[in-house]
């Protein structure tokens, strides 16, 4: 049996979750959910989608909301009640963070971002990871009575297995000391339209933009092409546009069918990010910037005299 960690916000599943749960069933016929907090029912629905039969709700009247050691006591609880071979959780930081808990409570080593695994043995199994953005893939042997791995984004395909799931309720066992990091409010613009982590189409932004009200062009492409708006560290540091658009090995992986890079160098960390799209398409003046090689198109102009040509064209494509 593998359980899997469901990352959630207020009953909204992480995509990558499902990417989870697929790649837990690859392994093993028997896999099983644990859901920490409101909203499990909407989340065993689609659980049941993807081949989950059993989900584990962890619940306390005091966790309303994300609370990282809270979440590992809940998972811990579902462990020691099923001893699982493994359990999984998405390489998001909810589920890196989760289970880098679980690891330290219980002694246990834990492999992060691995896009491959085996269970080669009772206590054995070999992952193949990446490392250093992506730039370098580990294969590693790990000696573990329960394997604790995160997955990378998007090395697994979500594949449907229809069915429904059953909701297992049970009180996590917390105290105080697990209750004092958590999410107590939420300021900022709410997130709408396509998210970025499932988009088919990004449009991105980098330092070349000049600026946060350039952004403006890059949300009415996003619009015409019904994508999502993305952009660099650099962007997010000088407070253009908000962290949660930042693509990159310190924001978000996105796999989308086209990426479009505006005034984007391309460091390594961006890269990491974007490198699972289909098609990548740079503009830059810069020629020599390292993105252009990783592109499979390299358009050399002015972004600022190419967006607005660009927006017309996909606008008449449209018909709108």
């Amino acid at each position: 049996m593998i359980i899997v960690y469901v990352d959630h916000d207020r009953g909204e599943i992480d995509p990558l979750s499902f990417q989870v749960v697929s790649a837990a069933r690859t392994l093993d016929d028997d896999v099983q959910a644990v859901v920490v907090g409101p909203n499990a029912e909407k989340c065993a629905d689609e659980l049941g989608n993807f081949g989950v039969r059993t989900v584990h709700h962890g619940t306390h009247d005091r966790i309303a909301d994300y609370t990282p050691l809270a979440s590992a006591r809940a998972v811990l609880d579902v462990m020691d009640r099923l001893t699982p071979r493994a359990v999984f959780a998405a390489g998001t930081p909810r589920g890196s963070e989760v289970l880098a808990h679980i690891a330290a409570i219980r002694d246990l080593p834990l492999v992060t971002e691995c896009s491959a695994i085996e269970l080669t043995g009772p206590d054995t199994a070999e992952v193949t990871r990446a490392r250093w953005g992506g730039n370098l893939l580990e294969r590693s042997k790990v000696s573990a009575q329960v394997l604790l791995a995160t997955i990378q984004a998007h090395a697994f395909a979500a594949t449907e297995d229809p069915g429904a799931a059953q909701i297992e309720a049970f009180d996590v066992p917390v105290t105080d000391a697990d209750l004092v990091v958590g999410i107590v409010d939420r300021t900022g613009a709410q997130a709408s339209g396509v998210g970025l982590a499932e988009a088919k189409v990004v449009v991105s932004g980098g330092r070349g933009m000049d600026g946060p009200e350039a952004f403006a062009m890059l949300e009415e492409l996003a619009d015409i092409l019904g994508g999502a708006v993305g952009c660099s560290r650099v962007v997010t540091s000088a407070g253009w546009r908000p962290h949660a658009e930042q693509v990159g090995q310190t924001g978000t992986k996105v796999a989308p069918e086209l990426y479009l890079a505006f005034g984007i160098s391309g460091a390594t960390q961006h890269i990491a990010g974007c490198k699972s799209a289909k098609t990548l398409i740079a503009v830059n003046t810069d020629a020599q910037a390292p993105i252009m090689t990783h592109a499979d198109y390299a358009v050399v102009d002015n972004l600022h005299t190419l967006l607005p040509a660009l927006i017309e064209k996909a606008r008449a494509a449209k018909g709108a």
